[in-house]
């Protein structure tokens, strides 16, 4: 994931995808991103402004990739969520360097939030 954001702005958009080598060689072919690898399962890309990440962690799905924002107290936001009405799709889970849950939102999107570990920033 990226460097923490400004709290509930877009941060990062990850595309679930079939196979993480073709993804790689098409979008830094045409666009030139680059990426960091976090495994077999992950892969983070940047095109210069914003960071993304392909996982092959769920099916690729039509409707496009899953929008992820930044939290700064993750549970508040959480709580907010669960408050307005949407439904929880995955609750709060760790990944190396922070915690985020997805939800689906009215409309039937569904997006996610994350936070730091605060470990690894000290």
């Amino acid at each position: 994931m990226s460097t923490p954001g400004n709290h509930h702005q877009i941060d990062n958009i990850e595309f679930n995808v079939a196979d993480i080598a073709r993804s790689k060689a098409f979008y830094g072919e045409v666009f030139g991103w680059s990426f960091i690898d976090y495994g077999p399962g992950y892969t983070e890309f940047r095109d210069g402004r914003l960071a993304g990440g392909f996982t092959t962690d769920g099916p690729v799905r039509a409707g496009g990739p899953l929008v992820i924002l930044y939290s700064g107290d993750l549970e508040a936001t959480r709580r907010r969520v669960v408050d307005a009405g949407a439904r929880l799709s995955k609750d709060t889970f760790s990944f190396p360097g922070g915690r985020r849950f997805h939800f689906i939102d009215p409309d039937g999107y569904e997006l996610a939030v994350w936070t730091a570990d605060e470990a690894a920033h000290t």
